[in-house]
């Protein structure tokens, strides 16, 4: 299992990861990325266009497929459950968002422990650092995006401040 966290400026940095994705998948990706609960996001779309990959936002105790990208829905907290479903629910705001990264991140690393590889990405706040430190803690990997080639640095720099990522680019 792949988890991507992004916020302000996530939609060009998920263009390069997405793009760069070789098929056949044998893993599933789920994404975190915060819009506005008030805005229908438009990201399955988006997204449809630099992948050939099944792209959707998941319901509630679906189950997790290999090879397909998942996009939290608009105002719901996207978490993973250990028989392999995604759970949604409108739980409170973490870093006053919903839906959290921390919340997508820290599931996947109770499920999939060693298993699991986060990526945070650009955006304006810590969401996702707390998450990053407890999918180093079960073994899994943790990439952070390069706070230089970030439209906003605050979100790969607080994962990286944790002394948690194992690597950096883009």
């Amino acid at each position: 299992m792949v988890v991507i966290g992004t916020s302000a400026g996530g939609v060009s940095a998920l263009e390069k990861v997405i793009g760069g994705i070789e098929e056949p998948l044998n893993y599933a990706i789920a994404i975190v990325i915060h819009v506005s609960p008030d805005i229908e996001s438009g990201m399955v779309k988006l997204l449809k266009n630099y992948t050939s990959l099944p792209v959707s936002e998941p319901c509630d105790k679906e189950l997790i497929e290999s090879g397909h990208i998942y996009i939290a829905p608009s105002n719901y907290h996207m978490m993973i459950e250990r028989d392999g479903s995604f759970s949604l629910n409108l739980g409170p705001k973490e870093h006053y968002c919903r839906p959290s990264i921390n919340v997508l991140f820290e599931t996947a690393a109770e499920s999939y422990l060693d298993g699991v590889t986060c990526i945070l990405l650009t955006g304006a706040n810590s969401d996702g650092a707390e998450g990053v430190r407890a999918i180093k803690s079960l073994g899994g990997v943790t990439i952070a995006q390069d706070p230089k080639e970030a439209q906003v640095a605050v979100m790969p720099q607080s994962g990286i401040d944790t002394g948690d990522v194992d690597h950096i680019f883009l």
